[in-house]
């Protein structure tokens, strides 16, 4: 068994999430602890208010709200709704939340069996349970416990078998049209807010957008940037906004930039340790064999690197961002050092490495990508570089640096003057002669 524990500010949300995937068919409120009334006989006011008015008692608290997720095996499937019940009891009882008002809801969306428990710190008497390292402290010690009591599959015996592995809800693209909007947005963020490891919002954006899906400040003018807001939207299959735009803040997990900020700092040091992954892929594949940019991110795609790359509206490469989907990591080219930026990817794709040096070789014009366009001047001086090439450079053997510093041919470089002076003095000499 694995438990999940997350604390919050606000049960409305908690509540109001649980209760929408109730209404969408794929789960079910299966018990109630502290209540006076079954689920079944509650209305969705009922269940929120029993929550608010403990947490009235003690309003100097902010994080008074508790999410616990309890998820079992694939082999479990057979838990009955009754033994679910036992385990959440005697679950929240030994990390003592016992005595406190709760609810259980049984979800159906994904691969494995798993509960979904709402509470609060809250207690009776207005004093608050501490939530600092509950999980530490008290949640491992009863999880350990109840697989013994109950008899379930242990978590570190998942661990250790690679065939197992927790199944989450299938993270598919945002449809416009085809979806719940703000649902299929929540259920991406779910997945990727959390387990990667970013340090900007495009950083962010270079894994959003490959479900098609984008977080946006809106334009420095508007009221959105200028109050420090945030906005989540759908991408259409060319990358385009499509639909309205969604608050962060009306999403359940609360996505706003304020989070989004502070997760920017903790993933400075998080994601370190994982950079000498992406340089060594990026230099085997270049040092390797001749490749241009487009046959490069095929190959690191299957490495698990996904390559974003940035350009303008003229087309012009100016960026690039790694997200490695095996350590969750997401780097901006710069940030793994100059020869991994867009501008130094472009330079190694371009030109190949010999002996140390990099050699010119033109690239197939079918494959520049992002490449600014020639102008006029620029076209001349390739083709200058083309006929120093043809008569000067045996292919491999020299290289640029040679050619521009080789001693000219002067056999064919002889002043007229001086020729006309010698013709001149043999005449004069024949003239003494005679």
């Amino acid at each position: 068994m694995v438990a999940v524990i997350k604390t919050g500010h606000s049960i409305h949300r908690i509540l109001n999430y649980n209760e929408n995937k109730v209404k969408q068919g794929v789960a079910e409120c299966i018990g109630a602890g502290n209540y006076p009334v079954d689920p079944d006989k509650m209305s969705f006011t009922m269940k929120l208010n029993r929550f608010l008015k403990q947490m009235e008692l003690n309003e100097k608290t902010k994080r008074n709200s508790v999410h616990i997720s309890l998820n079992f095996d694939v082999s479990e499937s057979h838990l009955s709704k009754q033994k679910l019940l036992e385990i959440a009891d005697s679950y929240l009882d030994k990390i003592g939340f016992g005595e406190q008002p709760y609810l259980v809801y049984q979800h159906h969306d994904a691969g494995h069996p798993h509960i979904h428990l709402v509470t609060t710190n809250i207690e009776a008497d207005g004093k608050r349970i501490d939530l600092h390292h509950l999980g530490i402290r008290k949640s491992e010690p009863a999880r350990k416990a109840l697989e013994k009591e109950f008899g379930l599959v242990q978590a570190e015996a998942q661990k250790k078998d690679k065939n197992y592995q927790l199944k989450p809800t299938a993270v598919g693209k945002a449809m416009y049209g085809k979806s719940q909007t703000k649902m299929a947005i929540q259920n991406i963020l779910e997945n990727v807010l959390n387990p990667y490891k970013y340090t900007s919002l495009p950083e962010l954006n270079a894994v959003l957008n490959q479900y098609n899906v984008k977080a946006e400040r809106g334009t420095e003018n508007s009221k959105v940037y200028q109050t420090g807001g945030l906005l989540y939207r759908v991408l259409d299959t060319d990358g385009n906004p499509v639909g309205v735009p969604i608050k962060a803040s009306l999403f359940y997990n609360k996505p706003t930039l304020k989070f989004l900020e502070q997760k920017f700092k903790e993933n400075v040091a998080k994601r370190a340790p994982f950079k000498r992954r992406i340089k060594n892929a990026v230099d085997k594949e270049l040092l390797s064999k001749k490749k241009s940019i487009p046959e490069l991110i095929k190959a690191l795609e299957k490495q698990g690197v996904h390559i974003v790359l940035r350009e303008n509206a003229n087309g012009i490469l100016y960026g690039i961002t790694y997200v490695d989907h095996q350590t969750k990591c997401v780097f901006n080219g710069s940030a793994l050092g100059k020869a991994y930026s867009a501008k130094a990817i472009q330079e190694r794709c371009l030109l190949e490495r010999v002996s140390g040096q990099y050699l010119l070789r033109h690239p197939d014009p079918k494959q520049t990508i992002g490449l600014q366009p020639q102008t006029t001047a620029a076209a001349e001086t390739k083709e200058a570089d083309k006929e120093i090439q043809s008569t000067t450079v045996p292919t491999g053997k020299k290289n640029v640096l040679e050619v521009l510093t080789q001693a000219e041919n002067t056999s064919d470089y002889l002043p007229n003057q001086l020729k006309k002076k010698r013709k001149k003095k043999k005449k004069r000499n024949l003239n003494n002669n005679q």
